[in-house]
C-alpha cells in the first residue's frame, strides 16, 4: 500500500487558535461592556423623559394632580395621580443610579425621598434628575418649568 501524506490539525496548532480567540475575546470585552453601559443609561434616561412627559400631558388632560416621587436609596421613580387611577414606576436599570436631585434643599439629606407635584394648569416645578452608570457618565434630565417638556443633557467629564 501506498503511504500519503496524513492530513489534519495537530494539537499545537489547535492550542495556538484558541489562544488567539482568547485574545481576541480580552481585548474586545471591554468595549462592549462599556458599550452595553451606555445603552443602559440611554435608557433609563429615555424611560424618565417618556414618563414625565405622560404625567404631564395626564395631569393637564384629566385636571388632576399627579405627584412625583424620586426615590434615591431604592433607585425609582415614582408617579401617581391624586385619584389613584394613575400610577407608574421606573425602576433604573442596572448599573445606573439615581445621584442628585435638584433643586437641593438645605438641610435636608440628599439620599431622602423627594416628592414634587404637577398641578393642571399651575406652574411645572424645576426638577433636575442626574443619572449616572458605572463607568462613571452622567446625564441629566431637567423639566423646563416654561415648556412643560423635559430634556436630556450630557454631562461632559
Amino acid at each position: 500500500m501506498k503511504q500519503g501524506r496524513e492530513r489534519g490539525v495537530t494539537l499545537l496548532e489547535m492550542m495556538i487558535v484558541a489562544g488567539l480567540i482568547g485574545l481576541m475575546a480580552a481585548i474586545t470585552f471591554p468595549a462592549l461592556n462599556s458599550g452595553i453601559d451606555s445603552l443602559r443609561l440611554r435608557s433609563a434616561t429615555d424611560g424618565i423623559v417618556s414618563h414625565f412627559t405622560s404625567a404631564l400631558n395626564r395631569t393637564e388632560r384629566r385636571q388632576l394632580a399627579t405627584e412625583v416621587a424620586i426615590l434615591r436609596q431604592a433607585n425609582v421613580i415614582r408617579f401617581a395621580s391624586a385619584d389613584n387611577g394613575y400610577r407608574k414606576e421606573l425602576e433604573m436599570p442596572d448599573g445606573v443610579t439615581i445621584t442628585a436631585v435638584q433643586p437641593e434643599i438645605p438641610g435636608l439629606d440628599p439620599m431622602a425621598p423627594r416628592v414634587f407635584l404637577l398641578h393642571p394648569g399651575g406652574v411645572i416645578p424645576r426638577i433636575l434628575i442626574e443619572v449616572t452608570n458605572r463607568r462613571g457618565f452622567k446625564r441629566r434630565v431637567s423639566v423646563d418649568p416654561i415648556t412643560g417638556t423635559a430634556q436630556i443633557e450630557r454631562v461632559q467629564q
